[in-house]
């Protein structure tokens, strides 16, 4: 059986798949680091943990309890946010490639720690068990020079300043469930607590709303989405780099605009002024987003949704695409986000 880790910076999301790919029983665990919840299969139990190996300590041990001993698993594999400018495809993971996520930390400060801490976890507990990686970063590979290039000087681009795009698993596994009915020009919107749009043309990534971070784009849970440079500065200067970092990706968004909340569950059903600004800037910067990627694609041929939001909130696609009627009637598909099957699909064409 394969052992599928989704590592976030306070959470694990777990999956285990058979060889045949049929999901045997998956869960989660939140608030790494202090009190939090798990949840595995139809369990939910409270939970502290110290750290990343320490909850996924526990996780393994549910598992056993479950009735999956540790001696099922035959390998593991991870989603690894960020893979650079050379971990363009799913790889088995090596002390090169442990080496090239480390090197990968000041691109992806607040991702990539927590899935070395995952491999490291593993091996801790399955020292003998191959262990491969997928990255956000890949799907994005396949994108034009002058798509990823920002407009600085040469010493700033060959230092790795570019758009590398996230999301890549959420839009691989969205071209694979369509197979070989995908939409030659196709828009993708991931809706959730981060929220990117992405052109895919022909299957292949040729533009996305994400950049050098998973920051820019529309609108996001906590997250400002596109800000200028400038004002980035200032926010900086103001409350000095540490703090201006937590504040553009922890305290704006939707949080941020409403004041209450990020969640668009709540934020829908509040009546309030600043709840409904909130919305209306995420509907406006997303539809912003859109009518850029569908003219870089010279048009659009189907649009999907995937994601918690896009997933879940008709009143949300609806809004979406009443502000998008002037393209004519363009099909509309919601498909299931389901990374950490591609991540057991990545894995197990290297196996």
């Amino acid at each position: 059986m394969m052992l599928v880790l989704n590592t976030g910076s306070s959470s694990i999301k777990i999956a285990v798949f058979d060889a045949a790919l049929n999901l045997v029983i998956q869960g989660n665990i939140t608030g790494v680091g202090h009190a939090g919840r798990m949840t595995l299969g139809d369990d939910k139990s409270d939970v502290i943990s110290t750290d990343h190996a320490d909850a996924l300590d526990h996780l393994l041990d549910c598992l056993v309890a479950r009735g999956i001993p540790l001696d099922q698993i035959t390998s593991a594999a991870h989603r690894v946010v960020h893979g650079g400018r050379r971990l363009t495809a799913p790889c088995r993971i090596t002390d090169e490639t442990i080496a090239q996520i480390n090197a990968m930390i000041p691109l992806a400060p607040l991702h990539n720690p927590p899935a070395l801490a995952g491999i490291a976890a593993v091996t801790a507990q399955l020292p003998d068990v191959p262990q491969f990686a997928s990255f956000d970063t890949a799907f994005h590979a396949t994108q034009p020079e002058v798509a990823t290039a920002y407009a600085l000087p040469k010493a700033q681009r060959d230092a790795g300043i570019q758009r590398y795009g996230f999301h890549g698993l959420s839009y691989a596994g969205m071209v694979r469930q369509f197979g070989d009915a995908v939409p030659p020009r196709l828009l993708a919107l991931h809706l959730g607590a981060g929220v990117s749009l992405c052109a895919i043309k022909q299957g292949k990534s040729l533009a996305t709303s994400m950049g050098y971070s998973p920051l820019s784009g529309p609108t996001m849970a906590t997250r400002t989405g596109d800000i200028d440079g400038m004002a980035v500065l200032r926010i900086a200067q103001e409350l000095g780099l540490e703090a201006a970092t937590h504040l553009l990706n922890n305290e704006s968004g939707l949080l941020g605009l409403s004041g209450t909340s990020a969640d668009m569950r709540t934020l829908l059903a509040d009546p309030s002024d600043a709840a409904q600004f909130a919305v209306d800037h995420f509907i406006w910067s997303v539809v912003h987003q859109a009518g850029s990627l569908i003219a870089v694609m010279e048009g659009v041929d189907g649009i999907g949704f995937t994601g918690g939001i896009g997933e879940n909130s008709a009143p949300i696609r609806d809004r979406i695409m009443a502000r998008l009627a002037w393209l004519g009637d363009v099909p509309t598909h919601i498909i299931p986000a389901d990374e950490e099957r591609q991540i057991a699909i990545d894995a197990t064409s290297l196996l």
